[in-house]
């Protein structure tokens, strides 16, 4: 079998290197394994629609005859009625395929493409397109599939990053806000922005070099702004900015009456807050007596930093389950975090506080936990 005359086509280096790769001896190969090396060829070569669609009916051709080459001949005629391409469309993309070592063209003297058979009527050659390089090279697919995985697997693990980042740089913004009001925080906020804008969107695959170590380099800003001007906590008062009575604390506490409990939201006559006090008497240790509902609700809020849960969890939680219960189920998740915490050496079962919150909550809307229910349960196990 003959490989392949120039026929008048351009000759190309490509095409030159296509005819030297070959199969192993005496392998023969079937349709469908040839058609799983076209899969791959062009998952990794990352082919057009088009360019797969012209592929996949070249592949469909092989009559999976014992030959040493895999040639096929379909005309431009049969790649049009079974693609929709028009014609120069199909000459264009043969030309990228040939190109890119899938394809080596084998041509007639006359240019076209067609079987060569012996007396019997037994195919024995053919003139059209050689199909072994695309065989020949499932090494090559599957090293560049297992690259792009990895390349995936770590742009990944970048925007994981970039969004760990960018939630704590926000969240040391609003503790600024909220205990250091008098900070000067429009740096940090427009450079926040900034980066923002320059973080495309997780369908990109790519992460420009420098954008992960600004994210990293602003969240430690932000952090240790706000460290610093707390000195840690120690000792030192925060800054009074309040205009309203003298007679209140200077750390401010509990947002006090941050929102207004509504007659809808007014829980079970038995789950009252002295009952939430017995059962979760962690909350006692911030410093502010828990008289109401009202009370319980600025302690739920207070506490919802305390387990690490974003300010959008207590937004859809309150939109979900009302203003009340979004605090019980935070006093409630801290208590149990801290209880499994004493229990087991310091070392707590609730690896993320925060999702257990929003997994909480969402059970509480679906109906399959009532809070009434394991408020009681923890008082007995307390008072046991």
């Amino acid at each position: 079998m003959q490989l392949a005359s120039s026929g008048g086509r351009r000759l190309r280096h490509a095409a030159l290197a296509a005819r030297k790769l070959a199969l192993e001896a005496e392998r023969t190969v079937t349709r469908k394994e040839l058609s799983a090396a076209a899969r791959d060829a062009g998952k990794a070569l990352d082919l057009r629609p088009a360019q797969r669609a012209v592929l996949s009916e070249l592949v469909a051709c092989w009559g999976e005859q014992e030959w040493e080459r895999l040639l096929v001949w379909p005309s431009n005629d049969y790649l049009i009625s079974r693609t929709g391409l028009t014609e120069r469309a199909i000459r264009r993309i043969l030309r990228q395929l040939i190109d890119l070592q899938l394809l080596a063209p084998k041509d007639s003297p006359n240019g076209k493409r067609y079987a060569v058979k012996d007396q019997s009527g037994q195919v024995v050659d053919a003139f059209g397109f050689d199909l072994t390089p695309i065989y020949a090279r499932r090494g090559d697919w599957a090293a560049l599939l297992i690259e792009q995985k990895q390349l995936r697997e770590v742009q990944k693990r970048a925007f994981d990053e970039v969004t760990i980042c960018r939630r704590a740089a926000e969240e040391a913004l609003s503790a600024l806000a909220e205990h250091f009001p008098a900070v000067d925080r429009t740096g940090f906020e427009d450079e926040l922005k900034l980066l923002q804008a320059r973080t495309p969107a997780r369908s990109r695959t790519t992460l420009p070099a420098d954008l992960l170590e600004a994210w990293q380099l602003l969240r430690t800003r932000v952090e240790d702004a706000f460290y610093e001007t707390g000195k840690a906590g120690l000792g030192v008062r925060h800054i009074d900015n309040n205009n309203g009575s003298p007679s209140e604390p200077c750390n401010k506490s509990f947002p006090k009456k941050a929102e207004a409990v509504r007659s809808t939201e007014q829980t079970s006559e038995h789950l009252s807050p002295e009952l939430i006090l017995e059962a979760c008497p962690t909350v006692s240790d911030y410093g502010q007596p828990v008289r109401d509902l009202a009370d319980i609700v600025s302690a739920g809020r207070y506490l919802r930093a305390a387990l690490g849960a974003h300010e959008s969890a207590w937004a859809e939680a309150v939109e979900d389950i009302g203003t009340v219960r979004s605090a019980i189920a935070v006093i409630y998740v801290l208590q149990l975090y801290e209880d499994d915490m004493a229990r087991n050496g310091g070392e707590s079962r609730i690896k993320n506080p925060g999702g257990y919150f929003r997994a909480l909550t969402r059970m509480v809307k679906s109906g399959k936990i009532d809070l009434a229910v394991e408020i009681l349960a923890m008082r007995r196990r307390r008072m046991a």
